[in-house]
């Protein structure tokens, strides 16, 4: 059975957020390691790093500004903690560098709001 329209539409606008975040964390120097990386446990919608950093980074798209809290409520941190883990089985190599678990957020005519360090993993 195909997704609803409704689910399509909420899709896209998640790949177009990430999208975003990404090009927005590059201009920051930030290099993309992944998108969307898949896992059993669950899925990260960047990996990024900086200076020898692995930055695990969730995006949140909200309508407006103002729903920022509830979007941050509303990370599974320990869903990413789990695929961070998971992530880090696959690239050992990475396993020995620092990590850090940011969140960016975007809404509509505002700059996107990076927050580093949003959470500790578990």
């Amino acid at each position: 059975m195909p997704p609803s329209p409704s689910r399509q539409r909420a899709e896209r606008a998640g790949r177009r957020a990430e999208f975003w975040a990404a090009w927005y964390l590059r201009l920051k120097l930030y290099s993309i390691k992944a998108q969307r990386y898949k896992t059993p446990v669950g899925e990260i919608d960047l990996v990024a790093s900086r200076f020898g950093l692995t930055i695990f980074v969730e995006v949140k798209a909200r309508a407006a500004r103002a729903y920022e809290t509830e979007a941050f409520e509303a990370v599974d941190q320990r869903r990413i903690s789990r695929a961070a883990d998971y992530f880090l089985t696959r690239h050992p190599a990475l396993a020995d560098s620092p990590l850090r678990f940011d969140v960016v957020f975007l809404a509509p005519f505002t700059w996107p709001r990076h927050v580093v360090n949003a959470f500790d993993a578990f």
